[in-house]
């Protein structure tokens, strides 16, 4: 398992479908996942650290997981079959569940909890990058420092 750290979230055009970037910590290789609009505001608004006036869910979620006394650790990306990731959240306690990749981010993001991917998953969808292509993910960060939530729908 590599750990894995989030660029961010993008609308990749021209098909208006958001994504969350990940990119290696101790490597060269990202991984673009494609999520829903919900989502995509999610990560965003735990990215920001924007407050919501009321619990969403993946804060509801959170709040939950505290309450019952456990911690979420960590988040694996364990699997992508045609495109489909699969992931997993695994708390203190020893509990594992099967989870949604967008959700466990946007969960993670939240916890503090760190983000792991299988080493398969990323040679099979990761993308290596050359010293041009980090110039354009700088680009992207600075999309980022502008975009807002409400950008995502």
């Amino acid at each position: 398992m590599r750990e894995v750290e989030v660029v961010g979230v993008r609308v990749e055009m021209p098909t208006n479908q958001p994504l969350v970037l990940l990119r290696e910590s101790e490597g060269t290789r990202y991984l673009p996942i494609w999520i829903g609009a919900v989502e995509a505001s999610a990560i965003a608004y735990a990215q920001q650290g924007t407050p919501t006036p009321r619990p969403l869910t993946h804060e509801l979620m959170q709040h939950v997981v505290e309450a019952l006394g456990d911690e979420l650790d960590e988040v694996r990306i364990l699997d992508v079959r045609d495109g489909v990731f699969f992931a997993q959240l695994v708390f203190a306690s020893g509990a594992e569940v099967e989870a949604r990749p967008s959700d466990s981010i946007a969960l993670a993001l939240r916890a503090g909890a760190r983000i792991v991917c299988a080493e398969d998953v990323l040679d099979e969808a990761g993308i290596a990058t050359s010293d041009d292509e980090e110039e354009v993910v700088e680009k992207f960060r600075e999309f980022l420092d502008e975009v807002e939530p409400e950008d995502f729908g």
